[in-house]
């Protein structure tokens, strides 16, 4: 008995002792490989180096945006002890509740990944929590970069906001899925130039290998740091924005709806662009609660609504270089001879004793006197002779219609009307609802950035420019710099060069003696057209402007729109004049003229300010 129970003692120990081999062999040998990441990973993190956000400057190397340091804590669920959340909590000076709620929030993301919970913390709490790191495991801490946005020139529509990258945009199928790039609590541009050039400000993050202990502290690096790697392929951005410029707009805009966008001729680049109301960028740096979000987002003052590139709303009298231009090239009317006028007794008829009223009583009328005595007559006939298809055609080979190819991702198309339209929107249409478009009226809008590069493509001749807010970029490390990247080539409108000369005479003649010669700059002559379009209801009219300067070879060229602020010569036409004076003399002269035309605009307001209809 003893013998068989030797026996099978024996056979038991062998038996484990086989099994306990057979596992080594397996560990050792078969699955060497998978054993030893299993045990590195224990042993190892590998940290994500988030490199600092690009600088962005404006184009005389003005510093626009920059970055600060901040100070995150972190906490990884599967290391956190929740006995030691009361700590946790005095040490940050919040309450116990928040720390068990950012816990709970860090355990969705992931368990074993430190969370970034408490960002932005003071640098007092901060070293409050590194005195005391080694009471609280799962507790970390690290040292990054928060944006700042200087606040002499606020550009928010234009620069844009960077926030927090939420969980849709990290499951979205898009290019923010890529987990070697985006991470929860990772910040990302969401407008403006922060979003359209992301990946060049962002760049590419880097990564290091720390040794932790059992309690998840990092002790020291691994290998001394040699499978370190380096984040790279970041890029300052140089904006064609002048940032003089645009806080001499951002003041004229005061107390108005509205917007102004600024392009030079020659390349399309973008010199202003402002849209008002607005906000501060650097509201979405801090943390935003629901609740804060939710009102700027209902604020009846719409300040994240970029005006200067979804605005829609009629041009007024400003479409009437457009129409003279599309009247010439298609032989509505000629450029001399009996039919090259159109004679105004102060109406047009309509036929059954109707009529369109004219501004005044104009008498024979060329394409020149025309626009410069915005003779309402002329273009109403102008619109009576014109085919719709064609009107289209020539509107979109002005940008009007279609989105432009540029660096902002804010844009509406607009609204040109064509025939189909036409017999959607009224069962029983006929010429008399066309001939609103000759004055730039009825069922059309156009936005401030494309009355601009519009307002170009006439200053220059007939080439349109894509518009753009980036100059250049030039990588932080190795100094390699990308011109423009992405930005289309120009295009020629399909006019004579005869007819815009026409066109560019008859709005130098707003200028010297029509509506535009109390915003005409001393010394720099120029070409402008008013414009006054109808607001919906009962609101005063919008005010339109634009010009172009100078008049031969013109580099910049301004479009203005101010809700329900009166006619285009109270409000648009002055703040254009100043914003076109101080890019081409570098600085507002102290003259007369200067003080007039501020005044004229300062006094000018959005009325009501808060009770406009919206836009679309």
């Amino acid at each position: 008995m003893t013998k068989t129970r030797y026996i099978i003692f024996l056979s038991f120990v062998a038996l484990a002792t086989g099994l306990l081999c057979l596992q080594l062999l397996r560990l050792q040998i078969i699955e060497q490989d998978d054993a030893v990441e299993v045990a590195r990973g224990n042993a190892l993190r590998t940290n994500r180096i988030i490199p600092a956000r690009g600088a962005i400057y404006d184009r005389h190397g003005t510093l626009l945006v920059h970055n600060e340091p901040t100070y995150i804590v972190t906490l990884t669920p599967r290391y956190f002890n929740p006995d030691r959340a009361s700590l946790l909590a005095k040490l940050l000076g919040v309450e116990d509740s928040v720390v068990i709620a950012r816990l709970e929030e860090a355990k969705k993301w992931s368990s074993f990944r430190p969370s970034p919970s408490f960002p932005n913390v003071t640098f007092e709490h901060y070293s409050r929590i590194l005195e005391n790191i080694f009471r609280l495991p799962g507790v970390g801490q690290k040292v990054s970069q928060k944006r700042r946005y200087l606040t002499n020139t606020r550009a928010a529509h234009a620069l844009g906001y960077i926030s927090e990258i939420t969980r849709e945009e990290l499951n979205s199928n898009d290019r923010y899925t890529s987990e070697a790039l985006y991470r929860q609590g990772d910040i990302l541009g969401k407008t403006g130039v922060e979003r359209g050039y992301e990946t060049y400000l962002r760049g590419i993050p880097g990564s290091a290998r720390r040794i932790v202990n059992v309690h998840g502290l990092e002790i020291r690096s691994y290998r001394d740091g040699q499978e370190d790697v380096p984040p790279r392929n970041v890029y300052d951005i140089h904006l064609a924005l002048d940032a003089g410029v645009q806080a001499l707009a951002e003041s004229l805009l005061v107390n108005k709806r509205g917007a102004v966008v600024a392009l030079d001729p020659a390349d399309g680049s973008i010199i202003a662009l402002v849209s008002a109301p607005d906000f501060h960028p650097n509201i979405f740096v801090q943390h935003m609660d629901s609740d804060a979000w939710h009102e700027l987002n209902t604020s009846a003052f719409k300040p994240l609504y970029n005006r200067a590139t979804m605005n829609r709303m009629p041009p007024g009298s400003t479409w009437k270089p457009f129409m003279a231009l599309m009247a010439l090239s298609e032989g509505l009317v000629s450029e001399s001879g009996p039919e090259s006028t159109v004679y105004c007794p102060g109406y047009h008829p309509l036929g059954r004793g109707q009529f369109f009223r004219c501004l005044g009583v104009h008498g024979h009328q060329d394409v020149i006197n025309a626009i410069r005595n915005s003779c309402n007559t002329f273009f109403f006939e102008m619109a009576r002779r014109m085919d719709l298809v064609a009107f289209k055609q020539y509107a979109n080979a002005f940008g009007f219609g279609v989105t432009a190819p540029m660096d902002l991702f804010e844009q509406t198309p607009g609204l040109i009307p064509d025939s189909a339209y036409f017999d959607a929107r009224y069962p029983a249409w006929g010429v008399g609802t066309t001939m609103n478009l000759g004055i730039g009226q009825g069922d059309m809008g156009v936005t401030p950035l494309q009355l601009a590069r519009y307002a170009a493509a006439i200053g220059n001749g007939g080439t349109l420019h894509a518009p753009h807010l980036v100059a250049y970029l030039e990588n932080v490390i190795t100094g390699e710099r990308l011109e423009s990247p992405g930005i289309s080539e120009p295009i020629r409108v399909p006019i004579a060069a005869d007819y815009f000369d026409i066109v560019r005479e008859g709005m130098r003649q707003v200028m010297v003696h029509g509506s535009g010669q109390w915003s005409q700059i001393p010394g720099i002559p120029t070409g402008g057209k008013t414009g006054t379009a109808q607001a919906p209801g009962n609101m005063r009219d919008h005010s339109v402007f634009i010009m172009f300067a100078p008049y031969v070879n013109p580099r910049i060229a301004v479009a203005v729109q101010c809700e329900n602020a009166g006619s285009g010569s109270i409000c648009a036409a002055p703040i254009a004049s100043l914003l076109a004076e101080r890019y081409l003399k570098g600085a507002l002269p102290n003259s007369n003229s200067v003080r007039l035309r501020r005044q004229r605009a300062e006094n000018a307001v959005s009325f009501p300010l808060l009770d406009s209809a919206d836009q679309e």
